[in-house]
C-alpha cells in the first residue's frame, strides 16, 4: 500500500467488538495525507468533536494520491502506465482498511471526501463505484476532467466518464436509488464558485439528495481548516442516520 495516515479515535483498542465508520478523504495538489494533521489539525478536531459528544468515533483514512509531492495525478486511472489512483482507492485501500481495522462493512457506512483536486477526485471516485462510498463530500471541489493530454489524451469518452458534471445526469437514477448524499462546500473567494453553483442546481434538479454551503474565505487551506469541525459534523450525521 501506497503511504496512508490512520486516525482511530480514543479508546478504539478498548472496545474490540465495535465497528466503526469510515471517512476517506484526499489531499489536493501540490499536497500530501499528513497535512490533514498538521495543517488542518484534524485528529485535534476529531478527538475534541468526539470528547464534546459532537460526533460519534469515527476512522479517518488519508491516502497519498501521487508518488511526490507536486505530483499530478488527479485521483484517476489517468492513461499513463501505472495511474490507477481510482482502483487503487475503490479497491486497493478499502479492502486493506477492512482486513486491518474494524470497519462497517457497507456504503451507508463509508464516506469519501476532499479538498480541491482532491474533492474533485471523490466526486469522481463517488460517481464511479455507487454505493461503495453512501457519503460524499466536496471542499472546494471542480467538476470537469483537466484537458492535459497528460491525463485522459485527447479521448472525449474518457474526458467525458472522468467529469461529474458531464456524468451526473446519466447516473442520477443510480444515485437515488443508493441514497448518496452530496455534501459540497466552497469560499466567497473561491474560483470554484460558479462551477458549483451550476453542479448544485443540476443536483436539485434531479433531486439527488445533497447540501451546499459557501463560507467566507478562498481557496486555501485556512478556509478547510476552518471549516474541518462542520465537515467532521456532516460526515458523523450521515454515519449515524445510515451506518
Amino acid at each position: 500500500m501506497d503511504h496512508v495516515v490512520v486516525y482511530l479515535p480514543p479508546k478504539y483498542s478498548e472496545y474490540p467488538a465495535v465497528r466503526y465508520p469510515v471517512l476517506y478523504l484526499l489531499h489536493g495538489n501540490p499536497g500530501a495525507p499528513i497535512q490533514f494533521v498538521n495543517v488542518g489539525d484534524i485528529a485535534v478536531t476529531a478527538d475534541r468533536l468526539i470528547a464534546e459528544g459532537k460526533i460519534r468515533p469515527m476512522i479517518i483514512v488519508m491516502p497519498s494520491g501521487a508518488f511526490s509531492l507536486f505530483a499530478d495525478e488527479e485521483w484517476a486511472n489517468t492513461v499513463r502506465p501505472n495511474n490507477a489512483w481510482e482502483t487503487f482507492v475503490a479497491r486497493d485501500l478499502v479492502s486493506a482498511v477492512q482486513h486491518r481495522y474494524r470497519t462497517k462493512l457497507n456504503g451507508r457506512g463509508r464516506g469519501i471526501g476532499g479538498l480541491s483536486e482532491g474533492a474533485y477526485g471523490a466526486l469522481n471516485i463517488g460517481f464511479h463505484h455507487i454505493g461503495e462510498f453512501g457519503l460524499i463530500e466536496g471542499w472546494s471541489p471542480y467538476y470537469m476532467a483537466d484537458r492535459n493530454p497528460v491525463f485522459f489524451g485527447k479521448r472525449a469518452s474518457l474526458l467525458a466518464y472522468n467529469s461529474p458534471a458531464t456524468l451526473l445526469p446519466l447516473i442520477a437514477t443510480r444515485l437515488r436509488d443508493a441514497h448518496v448524499y452530496v455534501w459540497l462546500y466552497t469560499g466567497t473567494h473561491d474560483y470554484t464558485v460558479p462551477g458549483s453553483k451550476r453542479f448544485v442546481r443540476e443536483l436539485a434538479s434531479l433531486h439527488i439528495d445533497h447540501a451546499y454551503s459557501i463560507h467566507p474565505g478562498r481557496h486555501d487551506w485556512l478556509l478547510w481548516r476552518t471549516w474541518m469541525p462542520e465537515s467532521l459534523i456532516a460526515a458523523s450525521t450521515y454515519f449515524n442516520g445510515h451506518a
